[in-house]
């Protein structure tokens, strides 16, 4: 994962952003979705845990959560914020657990800030029980691409909106400024890479979703009318498959 990720400026910027309900994705969306697949789970583990919201809501339902990050800042604030789940400080690609000590484990929009990708997801299947559940949850990573966007062509009769796909199958990273000062590195990768990385490991695709973006996403975004057409998240249900044996 990029060090940009460390500095203050952007654990600072993420953790004001994205959690305490200030964001519709998270809060009518992503959030639910996750305590819908793994709410029955007995031990999961939070791979990129950041300040622990995740953790936090599968721990308010009886889940028995581990989260992990690789940054100090984001650990500090997810002690501090409480509410169950135990942490540790640790990179995807080295968790610091017995093999098979998981039932199931999730990472929400966490890969695409890892450059070590077949490292990390070997490791999350090492850890997790035969049978186990990965939760993986994606920025969309077609509708995501690098210069993908909407396009709004007023020289057309009538005007047309549109979204344009940038270099799907080139992988690649970028640097995006979020923020004035503030830059996040991503990492684009095609689904097939991921997918195919996936079941070298033993981790085989259960459920696909490609929910559209919630009512509170769409209520800021009403000047982009095709916006429900046109999924942000990508979520992947996967399953260790019981032949794998690490």
């Amino acid at each position: 994962m990029s060090g940009d990720w460390a500095d203050s400026k952007l654990t600072d910027w993420w953790q004001r952003e994205f959690t305490d309900g200030v964001d519709p994705e998270y809060t009518e969306q992503i959030l639910p979705l996750i305590v819908d697949e793994l709410g029955t789970a007995k031990r999961v583990l939070d791979v990129g845990a950041g300040e622990g919201q995740v953790a936090r809501e599968l721990a308010a339902v009886g889940v028995e959560v581990v989260g992990i990050d690789p940054f100090p800042a984001q650990v500090t604030e997810a002690v501090r914020r409480g509410g169950g789940p135990r942490y540790g400080l640790a990179e995807a690609a080295a968790l610091p657990f017995a093999d098979e000590s998981f039932d199931a484990a999730v990472a929400c929009l966490v890969f695409e800030h890892i450059d070590a990708v077949d490292e990390a997801l070997a490791e999350v299947s090492r850890v997790l029980a035969p049978g186990g559940v990965f939760l993986f949850l994606l920025n969309h990573p077609l509708l995501q691409t690098p210069n993908s966007g909407w396009i709004d062509d007023q020289m057309l009769d009538p005007p047309e909106q549109y979204w344009r796909i940038g270099p799907y199958l080139v992988e690649q990273s970028s640097l995006e400024e979020v923020q004035k000062d503030v830059f996040v590195r991503f990492v684009h990768r095609p689904l097939s890479r991921y997918l195919n990385a996936l079941a070298g490991t033993g981790l085989l695709l259960e459920q696909m979703h490609e929910p559209a973006p919630p009512p509170g996403f769409l209520a800021g975004a009403p000047e982009y009318f095709e916006a429900d057409t046109v999924p942000r998240l990508l979520a992947l249900r996967l399953v260790k498959q019981p032949s794998v044996r690490n």
